[in-house]
């Protein structure tokens, strides 16, 4: 039963949890969201953001549970590259996360230097692998 525009909308708009082209060619999510010409506000963005950080650090937990025992800004460093390229992309690191383990931090961070991730990220790679090394905030 439809009580309010709220519903109204959800009902004709339909909704779609991934882009898609409308019927004149704009790229529209979610209930009809226009990102062609209306996009997201900082807000959302944020909100968005947030939401990414939660599932890349559960996925963190839930795959490489050791992590925990890292300190936050190390553990960052790993929930920053599974936000990055998801978490079966950072498992890749297998050399990394051995050397992470045993408390290799320079050694963990020159195998991330070495892989072709750090020259697809650039800078990101370099502060990131700063990061772990020294464990302070890049």
């Amino acid at each position: 039963m439809i009580s309010s525009l709220n519903d109204q909308l959800r009902r004709d708009e339909g909704w779609r949890g991934y882009p898609y082209l409308d019927s004149v060619g704009k790229v529209t999510i979610g209930y009809g969201r226009n990102l062609s010409d209306v996009g997201i506000s900082p807000e959302e963005g944020a909100w968005l953001l947030q939401n990414d950080i939660k599932a890349a650090s559960i996925a963190l937990e839930l795959h490489l549970p050791w992590t925990a025992a890292l300190d936050p800004i190390r553990q960052a460093v790993l929930i920053n590259m599974a936000f990055n390229m998801g978490i079966k992309g950072l498992a890749g690191f297998t050399q990394m996360l051995g050397k992470i383990q045993s408390g290799d931090y320079a050694g963990a961070a020159q195998e991330m230097l070495n892989s072709r991730w750090a020259t697809q990220v650039g800078d990101r790679a370099r502060r990131l692998s700063t990061q772990l090394e020294t464990g302070e905030w890049q």
